[in-house]
């Protein structure tokens, strides 16, 4: 066993991965880039190496940087995680010409299953069922559109190089194809460097099933059985888990069969995913599972296999990139239980899940379940990286059990100021059709409208009614006409006769107004000083639930099933913020650079067409216009532009 690996990656993955590796008594070296100068896997490590700039073209995604990092510090081994580096071929071999160990699979292998459109022939040929579609040479435009043709529509545009659901685009119309195509070749160039495309046909009650594989330079290949990873937003997985709901043991059987079948078509060596579209119209079925990709690497959804099968997946990696066999053999791969994972992301549901960066004023996460993450309080999530901030993952006896237990602990995360998914999260978990195992990847689209309304929280209410009778009687809000909080025109306030002191309190919750009466004899509730004075925090109890509270110099945040709920006083509330879309200026939601402008000023729009595309965060973000108009301004595309920059204005007709 080598007795020191560099992780050539950042935040959660390389915490996770040196977890391992100190267990085993192996040395740590980690990189990092400027802007992850204080990251906690930087003071996690033994040892840790400045390699460039906050980009990660600078960076992390500098070979010889990281090569150079693992020379200086004389690791003998480099775990690339997953993203990054880690199914780059050239770099697999440039690791091992400078006589390290790479851990990961073989430079050929990453090659023949890099290409999805080279994958899906290599699939055909070992007698792997693949999906209908197109993965010729011939990428004209025409060409592609005669497929799409051929194939029927609805069709899937994908890049070859792709994964994480960049460079993939879904076209329900013909009309619409060249946009599609466009749009993904783009993004497979700026991700993947390659803008070729592949084209399938889209299967419209899709499943994702996935197999966990391994294997070694003995010949050794077996399965870790299947994770379900079918709840999905545009292509990207929110949330996995093991094993797949309504799978038989015959379709097990065969899709685990499939996965074995392409895993020795390339030799593979080391933990890898073959990754299956099912149709789930009709329940799953032996026959209606196709193979759509493989990935050459550990998976970020990987502890949902080791929750049920006790596997440590990295020690297995460590293990075979040092030439062991693999430690156990297929009979003695036994599921336990259930588990699934979460992704908490750095983004707002109420905004079109678009990023949220900033820094992490406050930030807890449940303590009695497994969390990975790379982040912590005070830390800064940075426009530069993927916005997964952390993985939830539990472990129960039974589906219905897992589902609940995350939900739990999707509703203790509390995250300020920065928005996150973890409500959006606890909705998905609870609702009838998930929790009754009735999923595809079109699930979240359909009942997005559902997903994203917070439900009115009469406990939530009653919270607030407790933290403002506390507030009154420790005296930080007094009962006067003036104050910001009590006794608003036409409203009672004050002393009553023959009874305790009652006032009406009125403030905003996210802007909706809200009043009640408290009476501050009554209150339970103190903060971490004794007075509601300052900013601090705490939680208040209503009943069997705790409800996080952050104060703030103009109110206070109380954290509701996930979700940071603003409150501030009645006349100090204003209701929202940011700029009316009646003013027709399109502002940038976050720094970023113009990759597209369709239209050109003076052009005619309509309300909802695309008036310029904004690349930001690894992905395109199309702002439209407002409402029916002409376009007076439009950025130029390669434009850099900062968060809220007018990137267009479209001015209403006379």
């Amino acid at each position: 066993m080598f007795k020191s690996v560099l992780v050539a990656n950042r935040g959660e993955i390389a915490c996770r991965v040196f977890r391992t590796a100190k267990r085993m008594g192996i040395r740590t070296v980690a990189v990092y880039s400027e802007a992850d100068a204080g990251a906690p896997h930087v003071r996690e490590a033994d040892e840790a190496v400045l390699i460039g700039p906050a980009p990660a073209r600078e960076s992390y995604l500098d070979g010889a940087k990281v090569l150079a990092a693992a020379k200086t510090t004389g690791a003998e081994a480099i775990h690339p995680g997953y993203g990054f580096l880690s199914e780059n071929a050239d770099f697999a071999e440039a690791v091992a010409a400078a006589g390290l160990i790479w851990i990961g699979p073989d430079p050929k292998s990453i090659r023949a299953m890099g290409l999805k459109d080279a994958a899906k022939q290599l699939m055909i040929e070992a007698g792997v069922p693949v999906t209908p579609g197109y993965q010729g040479a011939d990428q004209s435009e025409e060409t592609l559109t005669a497929e799409a043709a051929r194939i029927g529509y609805p069709v899937l545009i994908k890049a070859v190089a792709g994964g994480g659901g960049k460079g993939m685009k879904r076209v329900d119309d013909p009309a619409d194809f060249a946009a599609g195509l466009a749009s993904a070749k783009r993004e497979g160039a700026a991700a993947f460097g390659d803008d070729r495309v592949l084209i399938e046909r889209y299967i419209t009650r899709p499943r994702h099933i996935e197999v966990q594989v391994f294997g070694d330079r003995h010949g050794n290949v077996v399965h870790l059985y299947e994770r379900d990873c079918s709840l999905q937003r545009r292509h990207q997985k929110v949330i996995e888990e093991a094993p797949a709901p309504g799978m038989s043991d015959a379709v097990r059987a065969a899709v685990t069969d499939a996965a074995i079948k392409a895993a020795r078509a390339v030799d593979y060596v080391g933990a890898g995913t073959i990754e299956f579209i099912a149709d789930a119209s009709d329940g799953l079925k032996a026959n209606g599972v196709w193979f759509m990709e493989m990935n050459t690497r550990l998976q970020v959804e990987h502890p949902v296999t080791e929750s049920v099968t006790g596997v440590d997946l990295v020690e297995w990696q460590f293990r075979v990139a040092a030439g062991e066999p693999i430690p156990l053999q297929q009979d003695e791969i036994r599921l336990n239980g259930w588990a699934m994972e979460a992704r908490l992301y750095a983004e707002d549901p109420a905004n079109g899940f678009l990023p949220s960066i900033g820094r992490l004023e406050h930030f807890v996460l449940p303590e009695d379940i497994r969390v990975d993450t790379g982040v912590e309080q005070g830390g800064e999530v940075s426009q530069f990286y993927d916005p997964m901030i952390a993985k939830l993952i539990v472990h129960e006896d039974t589906r219905e059990a897992a589902a609940a237990r995350l939900a739990e602990a999707a509703g203790e995360v509390e995250v300020w100021p920065v928005r996150t998914n973890a409500g959006f999260l606890k909705r998905c978990l609870e609702h009838p059709r998930f929790v009754a195992g009735d999923v595809d990847t079109g699930f979240i689209a359909a009942e997005e409208e559902v997903l994203q309304s917070p439900a009115s929280d009469e406990a939530a209410l009653a919270a607030l009614t407790l933290i403002a009778e506390a507030a009154l009687d420790d005296g930080a809000v007094r009962a006067d006409p003036f104050s910001p909080w009590v006794g608003q025109p036409g409203l009672s306030y004050g002393m009553r006769l023959n009874a305790a002191p009652r006032s009406t309190v009125w403030a905003r919750m996210d802007g909706a107004a809200l009043s009640g009466e408290v009476e501050p004899a009554s209150a339970g509730w103190r903060g971490p000083d004794g007075t509601m004075a300052g900013v601090g925090f705490d939680q208040v109890q209503v009943g069997d639930r705790l409800f996080g509270y952050q104060a703030l110099d103009d109110g206070f945040i109380l954290f509701v099933d996930g979700e940071a709920r603003r409150v501030t006083p009645w006349r100090a509330a204003t209701g929202g913020a940011g700029v009316a879309a009646s003013d027709g200026a399109l502002r940038a939601p976050m720094p970023g650079k113009i990759v597209a402008a369709p239209v050109e000023a003076g052009a005619t729009v309509t309300k909802g067409q695309t008036v310029v595309v904004l690349e930001a965060m690894k992905m395109e973000h199309a702002l439209t216009a407002p409402f029916d108009g002409l376009v007076e301004s439009v950025a130029a595309v390669g434009d850099q532009v900062a968060e809220a920059a007018v990137l267009a204005v479209v001015k209403a007709p006379e």
